[in-house]
């Protein structure tokens, strides 16, 4: 089995080494390198070519919202897994909006960091829909009108299968569910998710499930 190559982005180097002794009793996380600030990352990136880079969000001179918002223009980039003390934060819903997989808080208990670099590492976000409305409604606000008329926008070019797995991704199901509650093949789930992101310009399933809320497609599903 390959081991997932893994980058440590913090500025705080308690918090590396903690985060460096807990992933390394993984067998199948190998931590390829590790930085002080998001200045670092790019070069970083460069010479060790990780699969998942695990980024805090507030550092000093470059912050984790650029470095994730410069490494998720790459082609072949890397998944970013955010660093956060606060379950609901602007920066956060920015990061995702940017191309982020996913975040995890730092007093996570480290078996669950450890199961969030492996499902990020496989394409699976590391998000919860009951989190996603958090960060919503914390980020709404100014703009929320013409961020939803964007978004119905870029929904539209959507055919109606695709937009029902939009919507089935926005409330977190996973693709086997999908699968079942729509009568598809886990194959043709896989394909219509594909053909999502290729038609939006979207990086992973966490960015759509921001714009099925965006667009207020989970409101519909609620009301009765």
């Amino acid at each position: 089995m390959t081991a997932i190559r893994l980058l440590l982005v913090d500025d705080d180097p308690l918090v590396r080494a903690g985060l460096s002794l807990m992933l390394n009793g993984a067998d199948d996380i190998e931590i390829v390198g590790e930085a002080a600030d998001g200045g670092e990352v790019g070069a970083l990136v460069d010479r060790t070519r990780p699969d998942v880079v695990l980024m805090d969000i507030r550092m000093p001179a470059v912050d984790g919202l650029t470095a994730t918002e410069s490494l998720r223009r790459r082609e072949d980039a890397p998944q970013v897994v955010v660093l956060t003390t606060f379950h609901a934060d602007e920066q956060v819903l920015r990061a995702l909006r940017a191309g982020a997989a996913g975040f995890v808080l730092k007093d996570t208990p480290p078996a669950e960091i450890v199961a969030a670099v492996r499902r990020v590492a496989a394409g699976e976000p590391v998000l919860s829909p009951a989190v996603t409305r958090q960060l919503m409604a914390h980020a709404a606000g100014a703009g929320g009108d013409t961020r939803r008329t964007r978004a119905r926008e870029r929904v539209a070019r959507l055919g109606d299968r695709e937009r029902q797995v939009a919507v089935a991704v926005g409330r977190g199901l996973a693709n086997a569910d999908i699968a079942a509650e729509l009568y598809l093949s886990v194959a043709t789930v896989k394909a219509h998710v594909s053909r999502i992101l290729a038609k939006l310009d979207l990086d992973n399933r966490v960015q759509i499930a921001l714009l099925a809320h965006d667009a207020g497609l989970l409101e519909e599903t609620d009301t009765p």
